[in-house]
């Protein structure tokens, strides 16, 4: 029988957690029910109790009470709950993890599932739902469900609401807990960045990498993309990253809304991992709608590519900064590494006669990366077509290709 992990703070929301305990059974499920509360549980006797949960973050609940600091308190008994959690999934005592709370509550979930493997069953319950759910979501496949009414009781609607959670978590877990197929497919696994103004290249990379024999992953460059795709590099499962779209670190250095964080192309490199690079939209910074817009860039390069995307296109000087960034983590990576470079554009909106076409901001770019990469053992391979054209595509895949073959050979 499938076993959902509750993770919540029963000194608060016992009576919801008792509710969906049953619920959950009744459905057919085994639960597992975890306290990361520092209170006394209300209504529910937890599996793991509190004590536990606070012991395996280095810190004791009377310590925590004492202390009265509910920002700390939180921040370890997630700390307490994710080590829980892991190793019980890790033991087979756990086929998915839910959870309801507030702010505090949804902090300690986030916590407690984030170092999970992906494909893990996650559903958080949450008041913070509507709005901004990039914390608790990072770069994991976390759903996440609005509570409409607070979670304090079950009444009318949170019963609809929870009752939805819990026939949810209990199809997860049940697919979860199924036997693999044994025809699961084996084929290596390769990781591929991509953007709209890209997409022509990925698709005929891919093409070509999966005839090679891959399975290629491909993650749209939207900020939780190029997270999500660091975040899998570090976790070991994969053999390389054609990361053509860097376009993300545009966004972190100007200000752009799909900023993908400081840590966008490092993770391979300190994986050792074998990886191909393109300045894939480094042409453009990504803004909301029109109006959105910061004021000081009302005299740019601005384009519309949809009623909520504005584009703006980078400058020369921004331009040389993104060469030397790339170029600074290329030369710092430890694995082996090849910069592919277009000569004729970085991106569709980048072509001759497009509106962000500006050959001399580009070249200062390819300088600089060039300069960056200088003494290293960085390939840097220059060809003279658009980013978007086939050729220059299977190009970077057939590179990374022997990239992989070569490293397999000298292990």
């Amino acid at each position: 029988m499938p076993t959902v992990l509750l993770v919540g703070t029963f000194d608060t929301k016992g009576v919801e957690y008792t509710w969906l305990r049953d619920r959950i059974g009744e459905l057919g499920c085994g639960v597992r029910a975890i306290d990361a509360g520092v209170g006394e549980p209300v209504g529910i006797t937890p599996d793991v109790a509190h004590d536990e949960v606070a012991a395996a973050a280095g810190a004791d609940v009377a310590g925590l009470r004492a202390a009265g600091d509910r920002g700390e308190a939180v921040r370890l008994m997630g700390e307490g709950a994710a080590r829980i959690v892991e190793r019980l999934i890790d033991e087979g005592r756990g086929d998915a993890v839910l959870a309801v709370g507030g702010s505090g509550g949804s902090s300690i979930a986030a916590r407690a599932v984030r170092d999970l493997p992906l494909g893990v069953p996650k559903l958080l319950v949450s008041t913070m739902a509507s709005g901004d759910v990039a914390p608790y979501v990072g770069a994991k496949d976390v759903t996440v469900m609005y509570s409409v009414v607070d979670i304090a009781g079950v009444n009318r609607v949170s019963e609809r609401i929870l009752g939805n959670a819990a026939a949810a978590i209990v199809g997860m877990a049940r697919e979860y807990a199924r036997p693999a197929p044994s025809e699961r497919p084996t084929a290596p696994l390769v990781a591929a960045s991509m953007f709209g103004v890209t997409t022509p290249a990925v698709e005929a990379a891919r093409a070509r990498l999966e005839e090679l024999g891959y399975e290629v992953l491909v993650f749209h460059a939207t900020g939780a993309g190029g997270r999500a795709l660091e975040s899998l590099a570090e976790s070991g499962l994969l053999h390389g990253v054609l990361d053509l779209t860097t376009t993300e670190l545009a966004d972190e250095l100007v200000g752009g809304v799909l900023s993908a964080g400081p840590d966008r192309l490092r993770a391979a490199g300190r994986r050792r991992l074998p990886q191909v690079v393109a300045p894939g939209a480094l042409d453009m910074v990504n803004f909301g709608p029109k109006d959105t817009v910061p004021e000081r860039f009302a005299e740019r390069t601005l384009y519309e590519h949809n009623p909520t995307v504005t584009l703006m296109r980078t400058s020369a000087t921004e331009m040389t900064e993104l060469g030397e960034i790339v170029g600074q983590r290329l030369h710092d990576a430890a694995g082996p590494t090849a910069l592919f470079w277009p000569l004729r554009g970085v991106s569709a909106l980048d072509a001759e006669g497009m509106p962000f076409h500006d050959p001399a901001a580009d070249q200062r770019c390819r300088e600089a990366a060039h300069t960056a990469l200088a003494g290293g053992d960085v390939e840097f391979i220059e060809l003279d077509r658009h980013i978007n054209d086939p050729a220059f595509a299977v190009a970077m895949a057939d590179r990374l290709h022997m990239l992989i073959e070569k490293r397999g050979e000298g292990q």
